[in-house]
């Protein structure tokens, strides 16, 4: 009898070592997906701008166009890849990079398309450049699409039209390719750049909520708008949202040191005869603090005078001070 049930449990006995093999298995996928999630939710970090060529100062509008063709690299190429547009863990769980992604995206586009219309041509009814007017499109292609095609396979198509272009504008021999470092050029960029701290800086505050002062038609009499909108406004970002919006502001602001630092080569000489690089050093400094390391493991969402910090709140004033900077820097570069 002792027997027959020792034969009955045996099988069971045999099935243990399987279960044990699939937990251990199960936990250590774990311990990678978990350490992957970590190393790529890690952003990169400031690179140096190239402003010579093979020991020489570069030519014009090279800082520019180099500095771009390598935020976009980096935005591709970066530990774990562009994530997003995955569809596999651990990136389709990660959100923080992926609007990380988004804010550098936005900051490529504006460049790129000041690139196409305002840097490449001398007046507006000059000819725009080839190489550009086919970048600029494949540049705004979707930011999150996975296949047919996929996002980094039209990005790095616009990689590659922006290596011709800057080709050519290495070239001394070839007098096809222009970039034009002009004083009205750079502030048509940088109402854009404006703008986008400007709601950026709006979207960072309402972290804890405001009531504002509804100022849409200010400054015009005649001023109309569609719909009717009280004198007082509520504003919040919704609690889930509020890490996104923070990692898109540094995204933003990481893409734009990059660009601003190319801005102060390739406009070196309108900047002086404006007395304005200290200006655009200040918005440099500015956005630089913006992205200090963040010694917390999650974003704090604390009230403005609360015992915890908010970290949206800190970024929200680097980059309304860089945005002011901004708007003194594009008042000198409109002075005569």
């Amino acid at each position: 009898m002792m027997k027959n049930i020792w034969q009955w449990q045996e099988p069971g006995a045999q099935r243990n070592p399987w279960l044990i093999g699939a937990g251990v298995t199960l936990a250590v996928l774990l311990v990678i997906v978990l350490v992957l999630a970590f190393w790529w939710s890690r952003a990169p970090k400031p690179f140096w701008v190239a402003s010579d060529v093979s020991g020489q100062r570069a030519p014009i509008g090279y800082s520019t166009t180099q500095t771009l063709i390598e935020v976009i690299e980096i935005l591709l190429d970066k530990p774990g890849g562009y994530l997003a547009n995955d569809i596999a863990p651990p990136g389709i769980f990660l959100d923080n990079i992926p609007s990380w992604e988004f804010g550098v995206v936005v900051q490529v586009r504006d460049l790129a398309r000041a690139l196409r219309n305002d840097y490449s041509r001398s007046q507006s009814q000059s000819t725009e450049d080839l190489d550009l007017a086919r970048a600029e499109p494949v540049l705004n292609y979707a930011h999150n699409s996975w296949i047919l095609p996929s996002t980094e396979r039209q990005y790095r198509k616009g990689i590659h039209y922006l290596k011709a272009y800057r080709d050519r504008l290495s070239d001394p021999e070839n007098r096809d390719a222009q970039f034009y470092a002009r004083a009205d050029n750079l502030r048509e960029w940088l109402a854009v750049v404006e703008k986008r701290l400007g709601s950026l800086s709006q979207r960072l505050s309402a972290s804890v909520g405001q009531v504002r002062v509804n100022t849409d038609l200010a400054g015009e009499r005649a001023a109309a708008n569609t719909d009717i909108l009280p004198d007082y406004v509520s504003v919040k970002t919704p609690w889930l949202k509020i890490d996104n919006v923070f990692f898109e502001a540094r995204g933003t602001t990481w893409a734009l040191v990059h660009f601003l630092r190319a801005a102060q080569f390739d406009f070196e000489k309108v900047l002086k005869d404006k007395n304005a690089i200290v200006s655009l050093r200040q918005i440099i400094r500015e956005l630089e603090g913006g992205l200090r390391p963040i010694n917390s493991p999650v974003i704090m969402n604390g009230s403005g005078y609360g015992v915890f910090a908010n970290h949206s709140l800190v970024l929200a004033s680097y980059l309304s001070r860089a945005n002011s900077a901004v708007i003194n820097l594009r008042e000198l570069l409109d002075q005569g």
